[in-house]
């Protein structure tokens, strides 16, 4: 996916930023300077697959269906998290969550270091999260309930956060190391 240049660019921005290197074909961001990387084509419907890992007390994320607005990814993306559950957050910011909004029903995380294996299907709406093997979260974009939980978070602010029925696919960096790798973009019609 982001991989090789002509496929990642930083966001808003039309190639990638400083900070992002491939070792041993891990994708890994600097945590000081790297910026969040977005595929530079648009998906609408799609399955994804990637392994990631993160470190000790870590924090990461993907958003999906980022569009050019705001000055952050997280603006407009809804993003499956990417943590070392270890941390003390609320059930609804743990790995394989809907960041904010949706909690995981179990978790299936590996010890930290270890490489995790997930999967995002976003097909007409409806999103389910899976994590080694397991769903652990679904819902559907723009439906009562998923609004009702936008309006009760701190995503209210943004007017633009999942609106776009298309947009990019974005690799967060928190200021953490991560680590991603065999990422796979099947498109669903």
């Amino acid at each position: 996916m982001v991989a090789a240049a002509d496929a990642g660019r930083a966001f808003k921005q039309a190639e990638i930023g400083p900070g992002w290197k491939v070792e041993n074909g891990v994708l890994l961001p600097d945590p000081k300077v790297a910026k969040d990387i977005v595929t530079k084509g648009d998906y609408a419907n799609f399955q994804l697959s990637f392994d990631w890992r993160i470190s000790k007390g870590g924090n990461s994320g993907v958003m999906f269906h980022v569009i050019p607005e705001g000055s952050e990814t997280y603006e407009s993306g809804p993003e499956y998290q990417i943590l070392d559950n270890s941390r003390s957050v609320p059930p609804r910011e743990q790995a394989g969550a809907l960041y904010a909004l949706v909690a995981p029903t179990m978790d299936m995380t590996k010890p930290v270091g270890e490489f995790n294996q997930a999967r995002l299907i976003v097909d007409h709406g409806k999103v389910q999260h899976w994590l080694n093997g397991m769903e652990v979260a679904r819902y559907e974009i723009g439906s009562p309930e998923f609004k009702a939980l936008v309006a009760a978070s701190k995503f209210k602010r943004w007017p633009v956060f999942a609106t776009g029925a298309t947009g990019g696919i974005a690799l967060q960096n928190h200021g953490d190391e991560a680590g991603f790798r065999n990422i796979k973009i099947r498109v669903l019609k």
